[in-house]
């Protein structure tokens, strides 16, 4: 029987993976394709665990890459569901390298997927609360409303704006663009 409301402990994932040279990009450091992939399977993980059923990703509200991730880094990545709806959550990750031969830990991305519930039949199904036990939990949960809240009205501005008026096209070409009707 799955519970009404869990605490963010309860559905708490942590993954350790060692990066390899067949990781990296042409620069050497850590491709952050591979990076995103391994974000999105956290992320999935943590909210199936929440959830209790299967989850899809329904966006990617922030990727920040902060420090490159090198070749021989063991990469660790923490994600608690710092938020939820009536069927979706918002997971954060927070993503650390860790040089082991010297100890030195550097914060490397910290990311926030928004995860959405789903049944057998792909329809979305209503998720559990969240028990909000220490400051920390109440912060991210009030941050993430916020973010939630940013989300929804850059949505409706897009979806309100005609990019073909006098008005942008004005303010598009005082970019380095040529438009050619």
């Amino acid at each position: 029987m799955r519970k009404e409301f869990k605490t963010i402990a309860e559905s708490q994932v942590t993954i350790s993976e060692l990066m390899l040279p067949s990781h990296s990009n042409f620069n050497g450091k850590i491709h952050g394709g591979y990076v995103l992939s391994l974000l999105d399977q956290i992320a999935f993980a943590c909210a199936s665990k929440h959830s209790e059923v299967y989850c899809v990703t329904a966006s990617v509200d922030t990727v920040d890459f902060l420090n490159p991730i090198e070749i021989g880094e063991l990469v660790t990545m923490k994600a608690s569901v710092n938020f939820v709806g009536s069927s979706s959550m918002l997971i954060g990750i927070r993503v650390e390298a860790e040089n082991i031969q010297t100890g030195k830990v550097k914060h490397c991305n910290s990311s926030y997927f928004t995860m959405v519930a789903k049944d057998s039949e792909g329809k979305s199904v209503k998720v559990p609360g969240l028990i909000l036990k220490t400051s920390d939990d109440i912060r991210r949960f009030a941050k993430s409303i916020k973010r939630y809240d940013n989300k929804k009205m850059r949505r409706q501005e897009f979806h309100e704006t005609d990019f073909v008026s006098e008005e942008h096209l004005h303010i598009v070409e005082t970019y380095n663009v040529k438009i050619e009707q």
